[in-house]
């Protein structure tokens, strides 16, 4: 079983047990039929076939490996294999490798790939890098400008040919040799890396401009962690971004992204700034090789002296000393650049603060001349104060006609209210320290009482001791003596 297969059966729940006969089944005769189940079928391939090839699994364009030593492998892993992720080849190997033992191959996966085309899922590679607009949806119109276009052609051809080659209807069309833009894939890479891009360049406007190469590095595991996009994917991707979304220019060498100002222009500067960070990148990685061939040099020398291998060891560290020169000329040049670039970046910061600026004075500018100069705010001011006087000249007008009150009558009033409020508040006083005597007095008969009632009752328990004593004496005295 291929690791396609694989995949699409482990992963997909449409590709139960019991759906794989349906499925590798001629369904393409239900269209007319059953066509709730035509329907099903064909979104089941075409979801697992878009969900293969995002993992890498419906084709492979080679396997990059790193050569060098096993220490150099070891700081230094293997490069993932690229595949194609955005394209899919149809073809007899693929039918090949989705053929199960008890089923056969699909027998309808060339009506799948129609009902894709049709719908624009899947659009035929050449038709996409000739047709712009092409991801568009069908729109009525009383005249289509694109009657002529490679698009229509392709699939009135296609349509004319089934029909007269087998006729329509009669059996599955069978699968045309050609690659496929699997558009959903294409729109979710193509989002991903405009919302990588635009979120690394909040820093500086220069992570906006890239070189192909240091782009293609950057970006080649969006869709995947463990493949990458292999080089027809990138053409395409770079073509959906500039020429479809417009998040992108690009020249062949150059890429620059969209920014907040307005759409993207490649300028001289731009070309050569994206191929210093791209020099930069390159030597950076030939320092971490200096320095992992070094360490090997380095143990090599060590396990040769241990071995009693003096030429070896002499050997090794001769070479020790060339890679450690060319690796001191490179971090030399390393800094150099670096330094470039920071002054570039630091240049256009400024730029932009030049740019602000300007834009800010133009701003003011602007507002002075609504104002209109100094003397207008002054000749404003001055007669805002003549309107502000004349607003206490009539108040003061209306004060003058009010009626006239005389003082004295308003201090008598005045000291007669206070007087009443000084006798009402000496009143409720009084009347409150009576209420507090008239308790005191209740509290200290309620006392005395029960003082009198206590004395009354000790009085009664002494009389009642001495009544018992008495009574105990009387007994032991009138009773009668023992007869001897």
């Amino acid at each position: 079983m291929s690791d396609l297969l694989n995949y699409i059966l482990n992963n997909e729940d449409a590709f139960r047990k019991n759906r794989l006969p349906s499925l590798y089944s001629d369904f393409s005769t239900q269209k007319k039929t059953n066509p709730d189940g035509y329907a099903v079928n064909v979104a089941a391939w075409e979801s697992a076939l878009n969900h293969a090839a995002k993992r890498g699994y419906t084709s492979t364009r080679g396997v990059r490996v790193r050569s060098g030593s096993t220490a150099s492998q070891k700081n230094n892993p293997p490069q993932r294999k690229k595949t194609d992720h955005l394209l899919l080849r149809t073809d007899e190997s693929l039918a090949r490798d989705l053929e199960l033992p008890e089923l056969g191959r699909p027998v309808a996966l060339g009506a799948v790939f129609d009902e894709a085309m049709r719908k624009r899922s899947m659009i035929p590679l050449p038709v996409y890098k000739t047709t712009a607009g092409c991801l568009r949806k069908h729109q009525w119109r009383l005249i289509d400008p694109a009657a002529l276009s490679p698009w229509n052609v392709m699939s009135w051809g296609v349509r004319q040919l089934k029909g007269f080659v087998i006729g329509e209807g009669e059996s599955a069309p069978k699968i045309q040799v050609q690659e496929l833009v699997l558009v959903e894939n294409l729109e979710e890479a193509g989002d991903l890396v405009i919302k990588k891009a635009t979120a690394s360049s909040k820093s500086s406007k220069l992570d906006l401009i890239w070189s192909k190469e240091s782009f293609v590095e950057e970006y080649s595991t969006i869709l995947h962690d463990a493949t990458e996009l292999s080089d027809s994917d990138f053409d395409v991707l770079l073509l959906y971004l500039s020429r479809d979304c417009g998040a992108i220019a690009y020249d062949g060498r150059t890429i620059k992204f969209s920014s907040s100002d307005g759409p993207a222009q490649i300028t001289q500067q731009d070309t050569t700034i994206a191929s210093i960070k791209t020099l930069i990148s390159t030597i950076s990685k030939q320092v971490t090789d200096m320095e992992s061939k070094i360490s090997e040099l380095t143990e090599s020398a060590k396990t040769a002296l241990a071995n009693k291998n003096r030429i070896s060891a002499l050997s090794a560290l001769r070479s020790k000393k060339l890679v450690e020169h060319n690796l001191s000329q490179r971090l030399s040049t390393l800094a150099q650049l670096e330094e470039v670039y920071f002054k570039i970046e630091g240049a256009a910061g400024q730029v932009e603060i030049v740019q602000v600026m300007e834009a800010s004075t133009g701003v003011l500018r602007g507002l002075h001349a609504q104002i209109g100069g100094v003397e207008r705010v002054e000749d404003v001011v001055e007669t805002l104060r003549e309107e502000m006087a004349k607003v206490d000249e009539v108040g003061s007008i209306m004060n003058e006609a009010g009626p006239v009150i005389d003082e004295g009558e308003v201090d008598d009033e005045l000291e007669a209210m206070e007087k009443s409020d000084q006798e009402a508040k000496e009143e409720r006083e009084a009347e409150e320290t009576r209420k507090r005597l008239a308790e005191l007095d209740g509290i200290k008969q309620a006392s005395d009482e029960a003082a009198r009632q206590a004395q009354r009752t000790k009085d009664v328990e002494s009389e009642l001791a001495e009544s018992i004593g008495r009574l105990s004496n009387m007994s032991v005295e009138d009773s009668p003596l023992p007869a001897k």
